[in-house]
């Protein structure tokens, strides 16, 4: 891959930079490799204890991609870049070490995360039998720390992963608690990449119980008079709200509010024609703020 040819010269000498005084390596041995599943339509995660250090964790949520995480109660590495290599376990000598690039290591208890190529390319390392190894400066001594994985146990909980990742929601949380359809000049109208967006809505809400309620909140633009705005922006919170409660919503879940042109977001008209959807969910106390501040409230349609 390109991102390795360019990465390989540069890692070798990150690596020979923390050659060690002394390391410290951590990993677990042949009896006590256990790879952990757990599943949902939320996410689907693998985790991995590493004795002494801390767990890894392979995380799937619904509507990303995979992300490898290291979590360490105590800094035992310095933040700055570390190095990440496959390469050979104990007992399979031999085996060329595999560069995969850099990683940044933080402060904090989540020292390590990973996306993207290395994420895959780390779980690649682990089912061809091979020992994936983060190495970094120690934070308590003049040597290194080498996190080491032990792929013991890891191809059954991998086919449970691939299992798991066929039924997550097509989003998460975080991706739908506050969306936003956009409209064309004096339009109320819903083009099918507005309705596709709304059907990912309406299927997360469907499958998390702990949404309690569903603001739909409806603007324009200044170009109109202000209460020409005040009907549109009516219009386009009741086009979404109508179509949410097509697709199966409770009613009692929406709050329905137009507020014409009295909250623009941007300089530029277009991103604030707009209906806004945002989801509350128990244990949530959002301020009320547009509610209080002006514009026809309504419920329903």
């Amino acid at each position: 891959m390109a991102w390795l040819r360019h990465t390989g010269i540069a890692l070798l000498a990150l690596l020979a930079g923390l050659a060690p005084a002394q390391a410290a390596t951590y990993g677990a041995g042949i009896e006590n490799s256990r790879w952990f599943t757990s599943e949902s339509i939320f996410d689907c995660t693998i985790s991995h204890e590493i004795p002494g250090y801390g767990r890894a964790i392979f995380q799937h949520r619904a509507g990303e991609n995979l992300r490898f995480i290291l979590e360490a109660p105590l800094a035992m590495m310095q933040a700055g870049t570390g190095a990440l290599v496959i390469e050979a376990p104990a007992w399979r000598p031999g085996a060329d070490v595999r560069p995969l690039g850099g990683v940044e290591v933080r402060a904090g208890q989540r020292p390590v995360e990973i996306g993207g190529n290395q994420a895959m390319a780390i779980v690649s390392g682990l089912l061809d039998g091979m020992a994936p190894t983060i190495t970094r400066q120690s934070s308590y001594n003049p040597g290194v720390v080498r996190v080491r994985l032990s792929n013991i146990n890891f191809h059954q909980a991998f086919q449970s992963y691939q299992r798991c990742i066929t039924n997550l929601l097509p989003v998460n949380f975080d991706q739908v608690q506050r969306s936003r359809i956009l409209f064309a000049v004096n339009s109320a109208n819903l083009s099918d990449r507005d309705r596709a967006q709304l059907d990912n809505i309406v299927t997360y809400i469907m499958a998390d119980n702990t949404v309690t309620r569903i603001f739909v909140d409806g603007h324009t633009d200044r170009s109109g008079s202000r209460i020409t705005n005040r009907v549109i922006s009516e219009e386009r919170a009741t086009a979404v709200a109508e179509y949410l409660l097509s697709r199966g919503l409770p009613e009692d879940l929406l709050i329905v509010r137009a507020h014409g042109d009295q909250f623009p977001v941007s300089n530029r008209p277009a991103e604030n024609r707009r209906v806004t959807i945002r989801l509350e969910r128990e244990g949530d106390n959002p301020p009320l703020r547009q509610a209080a501040q002006g514009g026809s409230s309504f419920n329903g349609g």
